[in-house]
């Protein structure tokens, strides 16, 4: 039986002392603040970041450096046979797409998986993956069945300012300004591969309404599983915990029968959405088999 390594990068919030606990391996993603480059959670914390952000930093995220995913590559395949490795998705960024060109050198041993997913849901992604491996898979079929559940998944995201997303170009100056001015709470969506609008609310209470009607409706009709027996259920903020840790209060009383995991936003989501956000995110369980 092949030896199989999962790695994932940071977008999917899993630190290096989580990553440890987990027995998969994590590589930090580059961000260049005022032009000086940071790693996430290597020298860069989540309180760090705000800070910059809130001050009016020039943030840029940035995909790994090549050189930095091929070494790492290089060194655990010096003790392991087969690599498992899980990118964001490749509808946010183009390390999805450059790694796999990158695997193409190491003939089958690193499989790259596009399986659609960021943050909460996307760390969900590495734990079956590592599940699977421990259950006889091998690299090869682990990545056949992430990429096989990849629109198995949801997230919804409260966004408390605009701001953020005028400045990354996602919305317009001119709805920004509007939506200042009445004061809408937007609720973004991320079912596979791009960030979406869902709905505008007017209140916080709204949009938190509006997003767990929301997971309600995926459960029942996307994944044909009301109890969410079947179904993993994350949540995800930005910045703000104790307004996280009431919204999982509400959260868990409209779902009673599933344990909720829960973890801050990885920052290259952040940064685009800034602090303040809620989200509500689930995944499809997958079951592991041996062979």
């Amino acid at each position: 039986m092949s030896k199989v390594i999962v790695v994932t990068d940071s977008n999917s919030g899993i630190t290096p002392d989580e990553a440890k606990k987990l027995g998969v391996e994590v590589i930090p993603m580059p961000f260049y603040i005022d032009e000086q480059m940071y790693y996430e959670n290597i020298d860069l914390t989540q309180e760090q970041f705000y800070e910059k952000l809130t001050a009016g930093g020039d943030i840029k995220t940035s995909m790994p450096l090549v050189g930095d995913v091929t070494d790492k590559w290089d060194e655990f395949l010096k003790e392991n046979d087969e690599i498992v490795y899980i990118p964001m998705s490749s509808g946010l960024s183009s390390s999805c797409e450059t790694a796999y060109m990158l695997s193409q050198d190491y003939d089958g041993k690193v499989q790259v998986v596009n399986n659609q997913r960021i943050s909460v849901t996307m760390r969900q992604s590495v734990i079956d993956a590592k599940n699977l491996a421990e259950a006889g898979k091998n690299a090869a079929e682990i990545k056949q069945i992430l990429e096989d559940a990849k629109f198995e998944s949801s997230i919804y995201i409260m966004v408390d300012t605009l701001n953020y997303l005028k400045k990354g170009g996602r919305i317009t100056p001119a709805a920004a300004a509007l939506g200042t001015l009445l004061k809408l709470k937007p609720v973004l969506q991320i079912q596979g591969e791009k960030l979406d609008a869902f709905a505008k609310a007017r209140t916080v209470k709204q949009a938190k309404s509006i997003m767990i009607d929301a997971m309600k409706s995926d459960f029942e009709k996307r994944f044909n599983n009301p109890d969410g027996s079947q179904i993993n259920l994350e949540m995800a903020y930005t910045h703000d915990i104790a307004a996280a840790e009431a919204f999982k209060e509400e959260v868990q009383a409209a779902f009673p029968n599933n344990e909720i995991v829960m973890n801050p936003l990885s920052l290259s989501v952040s940064c685009h959405i800034g602090p303040g956000a809620l989200a509500i995110a689930c995944s499809k369980k997958i079951e592991y088999c041996n062979k």
